[in-house]
């Protein structure tokens, strides 16, 4: 590890950015932790699960279009403080919602729906102000692959605390501690200072904006490939933490630690590979990299799947942490570095629909295959997903290679028949 791991920290605002947003992630691990550790003690149903999922990420996929048109139309640091001061109110509704006993499962739900329509705003707004924290451009990759390295870690130490929270406290003060966690990213984002923003002037409606961002993607192949890749993972593969409750209650008999410690090592994982990537030197293939990674998730979860010996489990869903990461990480750094900056917001949130939009469909589709064949075969056959789709992007790569170098040969000829 070297100094250019942590260039992006130059930037005094993107410090504040991450020091805050480190704090509240570790409230959101934990939130998200104990949602699926109450709705499995309660139903005892794979299917609710992936209702839940469903529940929270869906809103996203069907809003996040007018999110990305508000981050690129408004005052995107505005829009953050917002959604981050609606997110502590959303917390603290699930907190006093727990604290009273009295509630339903699709009260938790519907709170997790709430939390879904505000994710819409938020993740455009959030990804797109990034690039306006950083002060040097060059660091921005340095920065997104820290965010994942932030975000992973929370997810490392967040689900373990909940597991402690969940056996020690209670639910209540999980979900409490969510909300008191959304103090240091409000504090960090009014402790910034950003170059005034200057906001176009929009001559379209919303639906004309979202029409040219569409446009926009379909006539630039490097980002589209890499939408379309995401969105196959989150519809059919990433919904594997879903089904993480089942394993630690019914397959390896364990308890809300249990639940915490798996969460925790795959989000070990995945930091590692935050961390391997934020120490790449620029100019490498990211894509090479991500289709690599594509294969490591895959035989992860292939071998996770049917281990029923407890620590060999958590080694495999290390692994598979580790390939994770990079379906996000690479997927945001590849798209941030090559749009037009008048057209971030949007894109983004055609990135938050891959990713936000198709998990909640997988999550129910992943439910339902787990109660018809049961959860170790469905994750295994994830894996082997993951795998092929790993090995088609290696081949779609190969191929651009060939292609660019009969375009390079064919040049050639030409430039020497003009000199003679």
């Amino acid at each position: 590890m070297n100094i250019s791991t942590f260039s992006a920290f130059k930037s005094r605002n993107y410090r504040l950015y991450f020091t805050g947003q480190s704090v509240s992630l570790i409230g959101t691990w934990m939130q998200k932790t104990a949602v699926s550790w109450v709705i499995y003690e309660k139903t005892h149903s794979n299917f609710m699960l992936g209702l839940t999922l469903f529940a929270s990420l869906f809103p996203s996929f069907i809003f996040s279009f007018i999110g990305g048109v508000a981050a690129d139309r408004y005052n995107r640091y505005k829009l953050l403080l917002v959604t981050q001061v609606a997110s502590m109110i959303q917390a603290l509704l699930l907190t006093l919602l727990i604290f009273f006993k009295d509630y339903s499962v699709w009260e938790i739900i519907a709170l997790s729906a709430l939390l879904g329509l505000i994710n819409a705003f938020d993740v455009p707004a959030r990804q797109s102000l990034v690039y306006e924290m950083v002060e040097d451009k060059a660091d921005l990759p340095n920065a997104l692959a820290l965010n994942s390295s932030m975000v992973n870690l929370s997810r490392l130490i967040g689900p373990g605390i909940a597991g402690l929270a969940l056996e020690k406290f209670g639910e209540d003060i999980c979900f409490g501690m969510n909300a008191i966690s959304f103090i240091a990213v409000i504090g960090s984002l009014l402790m910034m200072k950003l170059p005034k923003l200057v906001v176009p002037a929009s001559t379209k409606n919303i639906f004309g904006e979202l029409k040219e961002g569409f446009q926009y993607i379909k006539r630039t192949p490097s980002i589209s490939l890499v939408l379309v890749m995401l969105a196959l993972m989150s519809l059919l593969v990433l919904p594997f933490s879903t089904l993480i409750p089942v394993y630690a209650k019914d397959i390896f008999k364990g308890t809300a630690s249990t639940f915490g410690v798996i969460d925790s090592v795959i989000g070990l994982g995945a930091f590692t590979g935050a961390i391997f990537l934020a120490s790449l030197k620029p100019g490498r293939n990211l894509r090479k990299i991500l289709a690599a990674n594509t294969l490591v998730f895959g035989a992860g979860l292939i071998l996770f799947s049917h281990t029923t010996y407890y620590p060999i489990a958590l080694v495999f869903a290390t692994i598979s942490g580790f390939g994770m990461m990079s379906q996000i990480t690479i997927s945001n750094t590849l798209i941030q570095t090559t749009v037009d900056p008048a057209m971030r917001g949007r894109v983004i949130s055609f990135y938050a629909m891959a990713f936000f939009g198709m998990q909640p469909l997988g999550g129910l589709l992943i439910g339902y295959l787990s109660q018809m064949i049961g959860t170790p075969d469905t994750v295994m056959i994830q894996g082997f997903i993951a795998f092929g789709i790993g090995l088609l992007l290696f081949r779609f790569l190969r191929k651009a290679k060939e292609r660019k170098l009969q375009d390079q040969q064919e040049i050639a000829p030409d430039a020497n028949a003009t000199t003679v």
